[in-house]
């Protein structure tokens, strides 16, 4: 299948990374920028397992070229031998084929680089940074850890987005892109000394992330493996 992939898609053949073809059996318009796609996993659960924040490699064509994007898997069903994936729409390739997905369409997919560590000891308090492009990992991420409480700042995206946040449990702080490094950086030293065994979460944009993740490790000294930092998109 890496045929006609380009450059990217041999690298990972060289991985040994495995290729299914994903159908699409239902569609919600979440938000008016926000769907969310329901598939059958042409084998992939059984063959790979499922881990929380677990993502796949979708190949779209882009101008004629190869073009590859990540998503979450939103409550896969190895039983089933399904899942859902969820698109913050934007301009792009990737939105387009979202946008008019219908059941039956088919899509190819790559597993490759996808991994999940649980932090030891458990976290006492997860503090996560994120958008509406990893809104899916983030909930992936709260229900996975779902004895820690949780604060998230949160970017962009409209109120009727689909958080799986508790209330009791989870502290939303709602954040425009302007502010987010600076809020971040103003209220995020105060909790990690007022917990014990703190879990460090970003991904923004590659920039947002690189800037937020130097922070946490070089001036809060947090250890490396109290955090994750992956870029989700490139800014333009």
């Amino acid at each position: 299948m890496a045929q006609g992939r380009g450059w990217e898609g041999a690298v990972l053949k060289l991985m040994r990374a495995k290729d299914f073809t994903l159908t699409v059996t239902g569609a919600e318009q979440v938000t008016p920028e926000y769907r969310r796609l329901h598939l059958t996993d042409g084998g992939l659960l059984a063959a790979t397992g499922v881990h929380p924040t677990m993502w796949v490699r979708l190949w779209f064509t882009n101008a004629g070229k190869p073009h590859q994007r990540a998503y979450t898997l939103v409550d896969p069903d190895p039983a089933a031998g399904t899942f859902s994936l969820e698109f913050a729409l934007h301009e792009g390739a990737a939105s387009d084929w979202a946008r008019a997905a219908k059941p039956g369409d088919t899509i190819e997919a790559t597993v490759q680089g996808t991994g999940f560590a649980e932090p030891a000891p458990a976290p006492s308090h997860i503090l996560a940074i994120g958008d509406p492009a990893s809104l899916p990992a983030i909930n992936s991420l709260l229900d996975a850890l779902d004895s820690a409480p949780a604060t998230i700042w949160f970017e962009g995206g409209g109120d009727d987005l689909p958080f799986r946040t508790d209330p009791a449990r989870h502290d939303l702080r709602r954040t425009p892109r302007t502010e987010l490094i600076d809020r971040v950086r103003t209220e995020l030293p105060a909790l990690l000394a007022a917990t014990a065994d703190p879990y460090v979460w970003i991904a923004c944009d590659t920039r947002t992330t690189r800037a937020l993740s130097a922070y946490v490790r070089k001036d809060l000294a947090v250890p490396k493996e109290r955090t994750h930092a992956l870029g989700y998109w490139r800014a333009e």
